[in-house]
């Protein structure tokens, strides 16, 4: 069974195709190659997939309320409104203001809120703003004071330094 400027033969039981310049062409190694592509394409396309579903962006309180629309996956920083924390079975409710806008934020989760998480608090929260204009986080964080000091005319704020202690300095 020939072709025009080809030849057919088989060797082994595979087919292969000898070209009018000598090459010869395997159908298994095409079929091999082929597969590695799409699996390749595959690999490449979960990932840019995964890359999409966990991306997250950070967003000001101020940014969040002007933009109006559905977000998913945002963190959105600000400072828990004074007197808005609210504890009502194993749902939180607060709001989380930047100059004079605020939003209500809602959050069900299992993991413990840290000891700096109150009125006044700076923190972070991860999550989806809903059309409805409320914010339903899944991970909370409160920030650290980064410095921390004795009170002023406390016992602490007279001690000298490690520095100053270990030279001897007054």
């Amino acid at each position: 069974m020939g072709l025009p400027g080809k030849i057919v033969q088989v060797c082994g039981g595979s087919i292969s195709l000898v070209l009018a310049r000598g090459t010869l062409v395997h159908t298994k190694k095409w079929k091999f190659g082929i597969g590695i592509g799409i699996i390749l394409a595959i690999v490449a396309w979960e990932g840019f997939s995964a890359f999409q579903e966990n991306k997250t962006y950070y967003v000001t309180v101020n940014e969040l309320t002007q933009a109006q629309t559905a977000r998913r996956h945002v963190r959105v920083g600000g400072i828990v409104a004074q007197g808005s924390v609210g504890r009502r079975g194993g749902q939180l409710s607060f709001r989380l203001a930047q100059d004079t806008k605020s939003i209500p934020v809602t959050y069900i989760g299992t993991d413990t809120l840290p000891d700096t998480f109150k009125d006044g608090a700076q923190a972070i929260v991860d999550g989806d703003y809903l059309a409805s204009g409320e914010f339903r986080a899944d991970k909370i964080q409160a920030k650290c004071a980064s410095k921390y000091q004795a009170a002023p005319g406390s016992k602490g704020a007279s001690m000298k330094s490690p520095v100053a202690a270990l030279s001897g300095a007054k």
